[in-house]
């Protein structure tokens, strides 16, 4: 049987980001590319969203039961770190399961430049109000800030630009 891209990009849907459970690595970015040459050897390309990220062995882990489950048993997981991920790869759909979960996604294009951060305006997840206030420049992971809505009292947190 003759695996397809294609094919295997759909299975690798099912593979989330173990810190954003609701946004699959494709969408998150991390999925770079799936590859099937000529002797139906696979090979799945992941960057991660910083150098060092812990929960790259997960999501390795996470794709080869993914790829095993589905009869794939040549392959290999190469790890690119070049060029550098970019919260510009969150796909749309990424970023709505975000706030479906309660965490304000990117809020601007890291390709516009660097800006500093504190001075955005970060519409609540949760009732919409631009009346919010950061409360600490890290949230859980260093790439999230934690915000308080000023209307609902709500505290979340905003996956930060970078």
């Amino acid at each position: 049987m003759m695996f397809k891209e294609e094919e295997i990009y759909d299975w690798l849907e099912n593979v989330s980001d173990p810190e954003i459970h609701s946004v699959s690595i494709r969408d998150m970015g991390i999925l770079r590319e799936v590859k099937v040459n000529s002797d139906n050897f696979v090979e799945v390309i992941i960057t991660p969203t910083y150098s060092g990220c812990p929960a790259m062995d997960i999501i390795a882990m996470q794709i080869r039961m993914a790829l095993i489950g589905h009869g794939v048993d040549n392959f290999k997981i190469t790890h690119q770190i070049q060029p550098a991920w970019t919260t510009d790869w969150i796909t749309e759909k990424g970023k709505e399961n975000m706030l479906a979960m309660g965490i304000a996604p990117p809020n601007r294009k890291a390709s516009d430049g660097f800006q500093d951060f504190e001075d955005d305006i970060i519409p609540c997840p949760k009732c919409g109000s631009k009346e919010t206030e950061m409360i600490s420049q890290f949230g859980a992971t260093s790439c999230k800030a934690m915000y308080k809505c000023l209307s609902c009292l709500e505290p979340f947190e905003h996956f930060k630009c970078h």
